[in-house]
């Protein structure tokens, strides 16, 4: 009998601190700061500064979208091969004229990130599209 008690305590604690340990560790939530429209700005191509809006949605846990032409000149969407999250800053990678492109974008407030495109050879902003 005195087993048996040994092994129902010992079995109660081992629950209990297993219950604990759960709920003193917390769930990784997925930073929802990027999600939603933002008009992207890059200042200094060769081309002139450009303007490129994005939608960035969570499929799966991870941020996806594509990059557009506001002006509607290039009808054709960049798509979006990855998107890197690190706390508030974020790397979008996009494959522009057959190279891949990194936009590395910060964030300054909730509504403006700050940045730029391929480790710094553009300057880049983003502002986010109220509706």
């Amino acid at each position: 009998m005195k087993r048996i008690c040994i092994a129902i305590v010992v079995l109660f604690l081992g629950i209990a601190v297993k219950g604990f340990s759960q709920a003193a560790t917390p769930t990784a939530t997925p930073n929802d700061l990027f999600l939603g429209k933002w008009e992207i700005l890059v200042v200094g191509t060769p081309d002139g500064d450009s303007k490129l809006v994005t939608e960035l949605t969570r499929k799966e846990g991870k941020l996806t979208g594509e990059l557009k032409d506001p002006t509607g000149k290039n009808p054709d969407a960049l798509p979006i091969s990855n998107i890197i999250e690190e706390g508030n800053k974020m790397t979008i990678y996009f494959e522009a004229q057959g190279t891949e492109v990194s936009l590395d974008l910060t964030k300054v407030d909730d509504d403006h990130l700050k940045g730029s495109v391929m480790s710094g050879m553009f300057d880049a902003t983003a502002v986010r599209i109220k509706e």
